[in-house]
């Protein structure tokens, strides 16, 4: 397999983040705090809530099942087709959701004693993979493994999407701190796989970037994005009522927060804070991250990682939001 198309399945186990999460580790931007997620993530809202642990152990591991199901047909559809750079990118895929059906199976043999059960499974989980995406990889001809890694990338989302709506409504402290911690485990996810989107993008643009004009940027930092972006949420907050006015303003103190801690941090081109607040949270996560993987100081890159973890989140609610 080439370098090129090679996706690390080295991810956080599970149970680690589910350690953090059973010590009260508050979830980034308030993980739990309202449905919104069901608009733009998730097509339908969950159908029920969890009853135990081991329904909720069951329901995890189904999830993680299908998803490498999912990535395994795709990746042979693509080598029938000949395209192998998609095929490697989607075995890779696949090998990564059951490196997280494994993990799912430890923590249930940690917490219960017991692998799941399938038969605990009471009602139907959401797609892991719209079908829509994966008839465009089927059939589009545009298929990139920049492409596909955005798709892979909106499916985590859509998980993050489902295991919040599912804690918001639990009224066991038990569920809900575990559906805390699987909502935490998929923006981990979500971060793995932006990061190898993000060098998806610059392989396939190595050509264009070095034909562009070598002429030099005006360059702001992270607070000035993160101050324009809260002036973009007093906006939203403005135009919204009810609930999503509340998880707005919420969303505009955190970032309000987050612009404290940025001061001189990242580079980003001065032309960004023309975007909307979609392209902006966006850029911040991929700022974040970028700063993360070229850290070499303990500290730095602890703080770095916590910024990105919140901006995924955050980018995550916005996109909700802007649907309603």
């Amino acid at each position: 397999m080439s370098k090129s198309s090679r996706v690390p399945t080295s991810v956080k186990a599970s149970e680690n983040i589910c350690i953090r999460a059973e010590l009260n580790q508050k979830p980034a931007f308030g993980v739990l705090a309202m449905p919104f997620l069901r608009t733009s993530l998730l097509s339908a809202e969950p159908a029920g809530v969890l009853q135990s642990l081991d329904e909720l152990f069951a329901l995890a591991h189904a999830m993680e099942q299908e998803a490498a199901k999912r990535y395994d047909a795709l990746a042979d559809d693509m080598r029938e087709q000949g395209k192998d750079d998609l095929a490697d990118v989607f075995a890779k895929l696949a090998a990564a959701e059951r490196e997280h059906v494994d993990s799912v199976t430890r923590w249930s043999q940690s917490r219960r004693g017991k692998i799941p059960d399938p038969a605990m499974v009471r009602w139907e989980a959401p797609e892991t993979l719209a079908p829509e995406s994966a008839a465009e990889v089927k059939t589009s001809r545009l298929m990139t493994p920049y492409r596909a890694l955005a798709m892979a990338v909106r499916n985590e989302e859509r998980a993050f999407a489902f295991w919040s709506y599912l804690a918001a409504y639990s009224d066991d402290r038990d569920i809900k701190k575990a559906s805390e911690a699987m909502a935490k485990e998929e923006l981990g996810h979500v971060a793995t796989l932006r990061k190898e989107r993000r060098r998806a993008y610059h392989r396939e643009h190595e050509r264009s970037g070095a034909e562009a004009s070598s002429v030099p940027l005006r360059q702001i930092d992270a607070q000035r994005l993160e101050l324009r972006l809260v002036l973009q949420l007093s906006d939203m907050e403005r135009r919204l009522s009810g609930p999503a006015a509340i998880r707005t303003q919420d969303i505009r103190q955190q970032t309000i927060e987050m612009a404290d801690a940025t001061v001189g941090l990242g580079s980003f081109p001065a032309s960004m804070e023309r975007k909307g607040p979609l392209e902006i949270a966006e850029a911040l996560v991929d700022g974040y991250l970028d700063g993360a993987e070229r850290s070499s100081d303990a500290a730095h890159l602890e703080r770095l990682q916590q910024l990105a973890e919140r901006a995924i989140s955050r980018l995550a609610w916005l996109r909700s939001l802007s649907a309603d």
